[in-house]
């Protein structure tokens, strides 16, 4: 997990823009995107959740025809969700008081990542 807030607030400060929206993409099937308080333990029980929810160590159709063991993660992913939209106002992204934008990589092996930002304003 990755807290990737700055690089969203240099993108809207890099444009120009004042008010709108912006639209991020991770591209890739074991990527996501989602809004959390990114402080340790919190951290710590989304890990545990997936762990609970979606474990890596079941029997997914995806391993059986890849042979990757990356079934789980793809799953994980298709759930969370590869984009996230948040308004900005005045130059400055609308988060709550502890809420950052973070990168999820649900993979079990590293991967070269491209997240697509997009702004809409004025």
């Amino acid at each position: 997990m990755v807290d990737i807030s700055g690089q969203a607030r240099r993108v809207i400060g890099e444009s120009g823009l004042r008010n709108g929206i912006l639209c991020l993409f991770v591209q890739g099937s074991t990527g996501a995107l989602t809004t959390i308080e990114y402080e340790e333990g919190l951290l710590e029980d989304f890990h545990a959740l997936w762990d609970r929810l979606i474990p890596e160590d079941k029997d997914y159709k995806h391993n059986l025809k890849w042979n990757d063991g990356n079934g789980h993660s793809h799953v994980r992913a298709s759930l969370l969700g590869p984009s996230l939209t948040v308004p900005f106002k005045d130059g400055t992204l609308t988060l709550g008081t502890w809420q950052q934008i973070i990168f999820v990589d649900f993979d079990n092996r590293p991967r070269q990542r491209q997240i697509i930002a997009q702004i809409m304003g004025e």
